[in-house]
């Protein structure tokens, strides 16, 4: 299996894992509101029900983003993914966020005395059995790409695979998200006072906007055509000026065209007088020694006027 095929199973793994974990808990959280008539746990009821719903965006995303190139798409549908992640964030910010926010400032206009907590402890502890165990699954797919020396989320602001981040990001917010419900609670019963959950399920929109903003940022830059990173690009120079054909390097550029698919252009100066055949057989040592270092660098241009130099 090769390393693409890997990761796309990757990716698909974690959303699945995801989608089953939302979709028992949203239903969980519903029923508890409906019972116990906790703002917070509603809110957690529309985060999860969003969230499952941003499932299965991103699985539309994954879906498109594997449509073969045609005449229209030259380069393929690699950024449908990043399209339909950012929608994810829409949807986190609007209706995740959003209504929960507004839910809790209705319900601290108008509040209603507290029942019983304990089906809420148990459905809070239930969920975040499920939210903690998809939240793990996406956090061993960025591990697999994590670079020594780097956190975490460094690992997710240089992820190209809007998949993974995304659902870690939501699995995230999610976790918070029940703490503070579980918080909120406990306050209003101790404190027998009917503010501290509207409260919460305010907090805990205010903590997916927040999510929604940091997925906006994520995707909004690989959609705009995001490149490999300083280092990836300094690393591509030294195997381009390591090459004996090369006299100069000037300016490489890439741009994300897909999770695991890069374009990079190179304007580079070929030793003069090489015959056709000496270009054609640098250019192949040069696309197979940065294929090497980089295999989702698939397309590599340079720029005519490196090779008419070259045949002067």
């Amino acid at each position: 299996m090769t390393e693409e095929k890997k990761e796309e199973g990757g990716s698909r793994k974690v959303i699945y894992a995801a989608i089953l974990a939302n979709l028992g808990i949203a239903a969980a959280k519903f029923t508890v509101a409906a019972i116990t008539g906790s703002a917070a746990m509603l809110a957690e009821g529309i985060h999860s029900a969003v969230d499952t719903g941003n499932e299965f965006l991103l699985l539309i995303g994954e879906r498109n983003s594997e449509k073969p190139a045609d005449k229209s798409h030259p380069f393929g549908y690699g950024k449908a993914l990043y399209f339909w992640a950012l929608l994810v964030a829409l949807s986190v910010f609007s209706l995740g966020g959003g209504l929960s926010i507004y839910h809790g400032i209705t319900a601290l206009r108008h509040p209603e005395p507290m029942q019983d907590p304990m089906w809420n402890y148990i459905v809070l502890g239930v969920s975040a059995c499920f939210e903690g165990y998809s939240w793990n699954v996406s956090r061993r797919e960025l591990n697999k790409r994590r670079k020594p020396g780097t956190s975490l989320w460094q690992t997710v602001h240089a992820s190209k695979d809007a998949s993974v981040f995304t659902v870690f990001i939501e699995d995230t917010a999610a976790l918070a998200g029940l703490a503070i419900a579980a918080i909120g609670i406990t306050l209003g019963y101790v404190f027998d006072s009917p503010y501290f959950d509207p409260a919460a399920s305010i907090l805990i929109g205010l903590l997916l906007v927040g999510a929604a903003f940091a997925l906006a940022r994520e995707t909004g830059g690989l959609l705009v055509g995001e490149g490999i990173g300083a280092d990836a690009t300094k690393r591509v120079c030294q195997i381009f000026a390591a090459d004996q054909a090369i006299e100069h390097v000037g300016q490489v550029q890439s741009m994300q065209l897909g999770p695991d698919e890069v374009l990079l252009t190179a304007a580079v100066r070929f030793n003069r007088g090489m015959r056709i055949d000496e270009v054609e057989a640098a250019i192949e040592r040069l696309e197979k020694a940065v294929a090497a270092a980089y295999p989702a660098i698939r397309h590599i241009y340079f720029e005519s006027g490196a090779l008419r130099s070259a045949m002067r």
